[in-house]
């Protein structure tokens, strides 16, 4: 079934894709998709319960050895061909994630990334090698790699084309077959991704998307005892419940991207406005609603009040509220009542704790404000737990000892960022922040598509990345082949 909008007369595709063909789901359910700027259903979108998450798995599991036999540029052929739909589709996928979150379309990255994702990939399969040793004297051993066979891949909703195609493609290109199930709050670009996928001419069962909720959907992909390996972004609540149901069942692999608390450290001789300009741009892109926006900011006190000016000029100059499908709109609402609700009970103990600046609830819908609360307790809830929304604290140090102490107290570790002039400094910092990436005079969400991306402690298991997702989706195997004498 297909559907359509007030807004547009484009159809938009809300079906479960299980083994090469679109259908409902099994018990006809479904779940309705609001529009959070206009607060009106767009869609009633298939809700998938165990019986159709089982017969997706199954499907991947009979396709799997035809597609671990082909070569890797035969695979790669495929890759290719989805690419460039996915090229040729940006502006549909923009306007679908507008509908599904509230994203500005001025700020869709997902297309351009998932496109360059898998034109990567279609090459990549080649590069799946191991090694071999003669140091066994009438012994030859081989190590090889070896694809799982069925992934399970359960994506969040803030990017969610691009994730799908972070896991897709490496876990494709590896020889694997795929069960991807999209977030409830942005099913809609994944739906399209299938539709593109048939075009393509995929074998029936080497992708299945479904959509539909943690439980029953994504709780049955965790424990099954099919699926060979699980990736998944989205909570550290969620990602740890995931870890103890693979754990229960068949102790698949799981690589988990989770939250984030990221701190930005500025030091007096850093580059003031450049750190106050890319700061709050972090901040506020998606309407903060990204795993590793820098939450936190720490300055040092002899230009603190310097920066703080710099960065409220930035941070409201760089936020246009409005209707996220025009163009000059770069700040979106929150992404449902849900998540609006749960940055007004932060911003209602940022007051209580310590002093707003800057920012607030809108009053307009599902729209928060750019928020700043300086002089917030470092043991706040504001400080400690991610808010996901436009919501920074901003802190002072003294001394480079204090400001690297309060940027580790707390259980993530996704991103750090350092602004400082001083080499040395930057490197003793680098050493000491625990996180997966830190950067030094710039922050996220920039990032470098060749080196890894996680997180330490709660943000994560694993790595994603070109040069190394397409090894966390393959097994490795010792093979020892005695010679006759």
């Amino acid at each position: 079934m297909t559907q359509t909008t007030g807004s547009s007369t484009e159809s938009i595709e809300t079906r479960l894709f299980i083994n090469g063909e679109f259908q409902p789901a099994s018990d006809g359910k479904t779940f309705s998709l609001i529009n959070p700027f206009t607060r009106e259903p767009v869609a009633e979108v298939a809700q998938a319960n165990e019986e159709d998450t089982n017969k997706a798995v199954a499907a991947a599991k009979a396709a799997f050895p035809a597609w671990r036999d082909l070569s890797p540029s035969d695979r790669g052929a495929y890759l290719h061909k989805l690419a460039a739909l996915i090229r040729e589709n940006i502006g549909e996928f923009a306007r679908l994630e507008s509908l599904s979150t509230g994203k500005p379309v001025s700020r869709y990255i997902d297309g351009p990334a998932a496109a360059e994702t898998f034109s990567y990939f279609a090459e990549a399969g080649w590069t799946a090698q191991g090694s071999s040793s003669l140091n066994t004297p009438g012994h030859l051993g081989l190590l090889v790699k070896q694809p799982f066979g069925v992934v399970a891949c359960i994506i969040p909703w803030n990017v969610p084309l691009a994730f799908f195609a972070f896991k897709v493609a490496p876990a494709l290109a590896a020889g694997n077959t795929v069960v991807l199930k999209s977030s409830e709050k942005a099913p809609l670009t994944s739906a399209l991704a299938a539709r593109l996928i048939e075009k393509v001419g995929f074998p029936p069962g080497v992708v299945n998307v479904i959509s539909g909720f943690g439980t029953p959907a994504g709780s049955t992909l965790a424990s099954h005892m099919d699926v060979r390996c699980l990736s998944f972004t989205g909570s550290s609540f969620t990602g740890q419940k995931i870890q103890t149901a693979a754990a229960e069942s068949n102790m698949k692999v799981v690589h988990l991207e989770l939250g984030g608390k990221s701190p930005a450290l500025v030091f007096d001789d850093a580059d003031l406005e450049s750190a106050a300009q890319q700061t709050s741009l972090s901040i506020q892109f998606f309407s903060g609603q990204t795993c590793m926006a820098n939450s936190r900011v720490y300055v040092q006190e002899t230009v603190a009040e310097k920066f703080l000016a710099l960065f409220k000029e930035s941070f409201g100059a760089g936020a246009i509220l409005g209707n996220p499908l025009e163009p000059t709109t770069s700040h979106g609402p929150q992404v449902d009542q849900l998540q609006y609700d749960r940055v007004k009970s932060y911003l209602a103990i940022g007051e209580k704790e310590g002093k707003m600046s800057m920012g607030g609830d809108a009053e307009n819908g599902l729209f928060i404000k750019p928020t700043v609360f300086e002089n917030v307790p470092e043991d706040s809830r504001i400080v400690k737990e991610e808010i996901f929304g436009p919501v920074v604290v901003i802190n002072t140090f003294k001394t480079e000892e204090e400001a690297i102490e309060k940027a580790n107290a707390t259980e993530f570790g996704l991103y750090a960022s350092v602004f400082t002039k001083d080499i040395d400094r930057a490197v003793r910092a680098s050493k000491l922040l625990e996180a997966g990436t830190v950067g030094v005079n710039c922050t996220s969400p920039f990032k470098l598509n060749d080196l890894p991306f996680g997180g330490y402690k709660m943000s994560g298991i694993g790595r994603e990345g070109y040069m190394h997702s397409l090894d966390a989706f393959l097994e490795t195997k010792t093979i020892i082949i005695r010679a006759s004498s």
